[in-house]
């Protein structure tokens, strides 16, 4: 299976910590984990090649340089690489027509073969969106005249690159920025909803985008069924979206004690 992930050196701890949940709990599968960065050294780059060359998988280096978009509006303390997930197709080799994105502030629960190969019914994401009343209405007024039925997250993308190579414009994303760039709050969430809601297929945010902070609302919501074992059991992906780490001093969520688990995993004494 393909993985795509776009990090800085920052990023490299967690990412190590959500690859190695991903390796732990897909038993048999191996991965090729594609990698897009501006500025990671080479030194970090070896030392993480050889992490992933561990656990049975492989890393692929994709080095993009700045002036490749050295025309692209950016905003606020967005950088350049919120275009990566989005222009992803223009630099993953053309041989392979299926990427699975993940942020690094994920962990992933169970195996992840039946959301890979789901049939993605001519759309060119699988997503999930959060189906939190006051978040879903709020996002779809703030981007009004779009379309937009449901707001979904970007941080777990299921990728038809085919279906990219063909329709997705470079320039119509750097328009849609230039042209927004007063309402945008998370750019490359909102260009993804914005632009392309009707080519996104949904799937249930419980199971493949689980957002850590609304844990007492999932378990309400339904009727107590989904509870922290039920969460362990089923959850592909679980989602510390949000300002607040698991990484970070002072969090103190639902699922710090299942984070800190992975990450002595991946950092042993």
């Amino acid at each position: 299976m393909n993985i795509l992930v776009a990090l800085n050196s920052c990023y490299i701890k967690p990412a190590k910590i959500m690859l190695k949940s991903l390796f732990l709990n897909n038993p048999g599968e191996s991965f090729t984990v594609f990698l897009m960065h501006s500025s990671i050294s080479e030194e970090e780059i070896r030392d993480l090649s050889s992490y992933i060359s561990s656990q049975g998988s492989r890393l692929e280096e994709i080095k993009t340089d700045d002036s490749l978009f050295a025309d692209a509006p950016v905003l606020f303390h967005y950088t350049k690489e919120m275009y990566y997930r989005l222009l992803a197709h223009k630099f993953l080799p053309d041989s392979i027509d299926r990427v699975l994105y993940l942020d690094c502030d994920i962990l992933v629960l169970n195996p992840i073969r039946k959301l890979y190969d789901m049939d993605m019914e001519n759309c060119l994401y699988v997503a999930a969106y959060h189906d939190i009343p006051s978040v879903k209405e709020i996002n779809k007024i703030r981007l009004i005249p779009y379309e937009i039925k449901a707001y979904h997250n970007s941080g777990v993308l299921l990728m038809d690159l085919k279906l990219h190579r063909q329709y997705i414009d470079e320039n119509e994303i750097y328009e849609f920025v230039e042209k927004n760039r007063s309402k945008l709050i998370m750019p490359d969430q909102d260009i993804l909803n914005a632009l392309y809601a009707k080519k996104i297929k949904g799937v249930d945010e419980k199971l493949y985008n689980y957002d850590a902070r609304y844990y007492n609302f999932y378990k309400l919501a339904s009727g107590n069924v989904w509870d922290m074992e039920h969460v362990i059991r089923n959850t592909v992906i679980l989602h510390f979206c949000g300002k607040r780490k698991p990484w970070k001093k002072g969090y103190n969520g639902k699922f710090l004690s299942l984070y800190k688990h992975y990450e002595k995993l991946a950092f042993p004494a």
